[in-house]
């Protein structure tokens, strides 16, 4: 292609247009270029044409294995893509081992699209991910409808004010919210929390914390509040993992859930309902989660004009007994 291109004084992109059989050029051009390719005894590389034409059926999957919900998620998706005939690839994020580092291994396997579950990028870094894979990319976990890539979603929001809402409902008047600015969906969940505390005419009790959003993240916040003159009636925690970290951190300092303290977790992981935990929390399904990412994904595979968008699943609030009247109620 380079010679034809150099032999009619026009570009290699021009030849490859022509060649390939593209909208583009003139007629007249492709006259020309097909003359000259035939006078130079152009004949075009079967076996790359066939590896561009080459459909994979591969779905690639980012995920963090320490984090308790995204190793569910991956298990739905599994059915749900082997249901659509492509087999899932993962890759996993770690404590040395970002999103981008994750998604650039899946590259390498051609996977016709990308699924990445709670990344650890912004906005404008999962834009620039998405362009440079060249593949649909359907953010999972967190995000707002874009131009670029698909995000499936729960409801954090919602399921924050459900918590505030049912703590409010028992009486308390102190709700403290614990913010893991790291969790990706975290900025939702805390727009949820303080939409809640402003439409029940409740004063805000905001602890923002850096780093991990797991056990440790609740342990540090507990350390903050037993380090308070008193404590809230009430602590509502940003996700399952940190709620257990809350938890064992007041148990350690006699502080009695829920007589004391009342407190929530979002995410209805397996450990929420173990009888030592029984931890009152917001759920979001892992298996519906797992469906709308795998047809998220599938449907820009299949249309690839088609616009991203924003799938937001429902949440619902599961009771139990780690939440209850305020202390100052207590009969």
């Amino acid at each position: 292609m380079a010679d034809v291109a150099k032999s009619l004084g026009v570009s290699r992109q021009l030849v490859s247009v022509v060649l390939r059989e593209k909208p583009g050029a003139s007629p007249e051009t492709r006259r020309r270029v097909k003359e000259a390719a035939k006078l130079l005894g152009y004949n075009p590389h079967v076996g790359a044409r066939v590896l561009r034409q080459y459909s994979s059926k591969q779905l690639g999957v980012v995920f963090a294995p320490a984090h308790s919900t995204e190793p569910d998620i991956v298990q739905a998706i599994y059915p749900f893509a082997l249901e659509r005939g492509f087999q899932v690839v993962l890759s996993a994020t770690t404590a040395t081992r970002d999103s981008t580092q994750a998604v650039g291994e899946l590259l390498g396997y051609r996977c016709a699209a990308l699924i990445v579950i709670g990344s650890d990028l912004g906005q404008a870094q999962l834009r620039a991910l998405a362009r440079r894979a060249n593949v649909p990319l359907v953010a999972v976990g967190a995000g707002r409808h874009n131009r670029t890539y698909d995000v499936v979603r729960s409801a954090g929001d919602d399921g924050i004010a459900h918590c505030v809402q049912h703590l409010a409902d028992l009486g308390h008047t102190a709700i403290a919210y614990v913010h893991a600015s790291s969790l990706p969906s975290g900025s939702l969940r805390l727009a949820g929390y303080l939409r809640a505390v402003r439409q029940l005419a409740l004063e805000p009790d905001v602890i923002e914390l850096a780093g991990n959003y797991t056990e440790e993240c609740g342990s540090a916040a507990g350390r903050l509040l037993l380090a308070r003159s008193s404590l809230p009636t009430a602590v509502v925690m940003g996700n399952d993992q940190a709620a257990v970290g809350v938890l064992l951190t007041l148990a350690r300092a006699g502080v009695s859930v829920p007589n004391e303290v009342s407190v929530t977790g979002f995410d209805d992981s397996r450990f929420a309902g173990l009888s030592a935990v029984d931890l009152t929390t917001v759920r979001q399904d892992p298996v519906e989660l797992g469906r709308r990412a795998v047809d998220a994904a599938l449907r820009r595979v299949s249309e690839p004009d088609a616009r991203p968008v924003e799938d937001v699943s429902p949440v619902t609030l599961i009771v139990r007994s780690s939440t209850g009247r305020p202390r100052a109620q207590m009969s």
